[in-house]
């Protein structure tokens, strides 16, 4: 037994800094040219991209930037700016839940596009999820469309040292890579343990039943917790390395980024806005049930596209003969 659990960890590890060093590749060049958007203020100015749906979200204009600054930077900086702005509890509800969804939107694509779901697909279907699930909540709550304010809603203020920012940025990159490190060496371990001792096809065949009703494979069930609890940034390292060593379909690793594209970090993102006085429920039961809706409907599609395929494929048999 002491055998195999030395074996369990060398492996562990090994495929744990394997996939380190991977998020490592995507994660400082992006962050590093996010926070020159944030020097330089051309961030503040993307408010454009997103200003004319606002009213559709039932958002006034100047919900635009803390929308902007998720989107590109997480939900940190989001909630900061929320709570320095005059929203009332509806607004700032609808707009945690376009963010739960939609926030830290090009590195979390890139990520998924390395791990089983084009990158230009992911963003695009992570943000239209986003836009349909916050225009259906905003529908149920009956929040009143607010008056449509003309021009930016970006604030001006002056542009903060690049120096010190630069040394803000390397130290809160240094603990955020040592946070990361002990995250993912800690999973890969504990997966290759669970492997080792058959762990993960019990577990995976007590949760059968709530896998199948989120629309997924049993097989993929341990990566979905994995991405649910720790997020994309994390959780999608430990799935390139579990896709390596595993024979997932295409399908099944399809239906996994698409429901953890919607439904990732049900912990602490969700948590930094109850701070706001947001409603729990609001903040994790819109998701869930859009990612359950997803898959259902890429199963309709799948099942559409096939009998599709059969037909044509009969009819072109039929005409050959």
């Amino acid at each position: 037994m002491t055998t195999r659990l030395t074996a369990a960890v060398r492996v562990g590890l090994a495929r744990g800094w394997s996939g380190y060093l991977w998020l490592l590749k995507i994660l400082i060049p992006i962050s590093f040219a996010t926070v020159l958007l944030v020097w330089s203020g051309w961030l503040y100015s993307l408010d454009f991209l997103i200003q004319p749906a606002m009213g559709i979200l039932s958002l006034p204009a100047s919900a635009a930037l803390p929308l902007i600054i998720g989107l590109f930077t997480g939900i940190y900086g989001a909630v900061a700016a929320m709570a320095a702005m005059a929203l009332t509890l509806d607004q700032m509800t609808l707009i945690a839940i376009f963010l739960l969804i939609s926030h830290n939107i090009v590195q979390e694509s890139i990520i998924q596009g390395r791990s089983g779901l084009n990158a230009f697909a992911a963003a695009g279907f992570r943000i239209f999820v986003s836009f349909a699930v916050t225009f259906a909540v905003a529908g149920i709550m009956d929040v009143a469309n607010p008056v449509t304010l003309t021009g930016s809603a970006t604030a001006v203020t002056e542009n903060p040292a690049l120096v010190p920012m630069l040394r803000q940025w390397g130290m809160e990159m240094i603990a955020l890579c040592i946070k990361i490190f002990a995250i993912i060496m800690t999973l890969m371990v504990a997966l290759e343990t669970m492997k080792t001792f058959n762990i993960i096809d019990h577990t995976v065949r007590i949760a059968g039943p709530v896998f199948r009703l989120l629309g997924l494979s049993q097989a993929t069930g341990m990566l979905w917790l994995t991405a649910a609890i720790f997020g994309l940034s994390y959780g999608a390292a430990v799935i390139v390395e579990e896709a390596k060593s595993n024979n997932f379909s295409r399908d099944e690793l399809t239906r996994l980024q698409l429901s953890i594209g919607i439904n990732h970090a049900m912990v602490e993102d969700p948590a930094l806005f109850l701070s706001l006085g947001i409603a729990p429920l609001w903040l994790w039961m819109p998701r869930l049930v859009a990612a359950i809706i997803a898959i259902y409907l890429f199963h309709l599609a799948t099942f559409v596209r096939r009998i599709n395929a059969q037909r044509t494929c009969h009819k072109k048999l039929c005409d050959h003969r």
